[in-house]
């Protein structure tokens, strides 16, 4: 359970990453790859999570707010 949980935030923390990496931002196509390898990384440990999930937690990975969800893994959500 923890190690899918350490993994998924840090899937989350390389999604932000690749999002802020003014680099990447320049060849669009290899860009747009990694931000969709890394959200197919989230979208399987998602389904690896042990149940229940939280339900903040989940309600945040099912509409994608992955800022909200990183916080709240890293104990900063509401």
């Amino acid at each position: 359970m923890e190690n899918v949980i350490a993994d998924l935030a840090q899937a989350l923390r390389e999604r932000v990453a690749i999002i802020h990496d003014e680099e990447s931002r320049q060849d669009e196509a290899k860009h747009i790859a990694r931000l969709k390898a890394i959200s197919e990384r989230i979208d399987d440990l998602q389904t690896r999570l042990p149940k229940p999930i939280d339900p903040r937690l989940a309600h945040y990975l099912q509409r994608k707010s992955y800022d909200k969800a990183l916080a709240y893994l890293e104990g900063r959500g509401d």
